[in-house]
């Protein structure tokens, strides 16, 4: 039993010890998604808690509160593209463009100012004023602030969706706002001459069959 003792002892130093590597690593990484050792040292603290776990229960029948599996490191790095002394080596050599339109129609103005004044108001106190949305064009600016930011903040009764367009595009230059007027409407989008469309998505809005052709069949 005492072998046994030391043995766990061990073990639990070794969760200890990844763990503080694993902290150190965060830090070390300061937010940056997917970073490398992040991800080793979070194998190796999952690992050595899993083996601690499987120690503790073989000698006194008890569990830890850490529901984990036992992670390959050698499979984790293929999955992730994160093999020992291997970096990426495949950058994409432009800068890709999305460009994106979709056209509505506003079938009652009041009716979209009003849901975009609710928008507006979600999260502010009761008691405090809040500032009307004037027209059509601050309405949607202000779904769009108040959703994820993409189009799908707008899919809403208030507006009524046509065709849009999804457009794909390699640039030689990432955009400069600070280029363009605040009112000009066509700059931020006007291609380039060096740019190359390598795709586009045209998008249809579903659209329900009317009665008279549900009769005729």
């Amino acid at each position: 039993m005492t072998d046994q003792h030391g043995e766990l002892d061990a073990a639990l130093e070794r969760v200890i010890e990844a763990a503080r590597h694993h902290l150190a690593a965060v830090r070390a990484a300061q937010g940056r998604i997917d970073d490398d050792d992040v991800w080793r040292a979070y194998v190796a603290l999952n690992n050595a808690s899993f083996a601690y776990d499987e120690q503790l229960m073989d000698a006194f029948g008890e569990v830890t509160p850490w529901d984990v599996e036992s992670i390959d490191p050698d499979e984790a790095d293929q999955r992730f593209g994160a093999a020992e002394g291997v970096e990426p080596t495949d950058p994409h050599p432009q800068v890709i463009s999305v460009r994106q339109r979709r056209d509505y129609r506003v079938p009652s103005v009041s009716a979209l100012i009003r849901v975009a004044e609710a928008a507006r108001r979600e999260g502010i106190p009761a008691d405090e004023e809040v500032p009307a949305v004037e027209g059509v064009g601050e309405a949607v600016l202000e779904l769009l602030q108040s959703g994820d930011g993409s189009l799908g903040a707008l899919d809403v009764p208030e507006l009524e969706p046509l065709d849009g367009v999804v457009m794909v595009s390699e640039v030689g230059t990432p955009v400069d706002l600070e280029s363009f007027d605040d009112d000009d409407p066509v700059g931020p989008f006007q291609p380039a001459a060096d740019d190359r469309l390598v795709g586009r998505l045209d998008e249809h809005p579903f659209l329900e069959l009317d009665d008279e052709h549900d009769h005729a069949h």
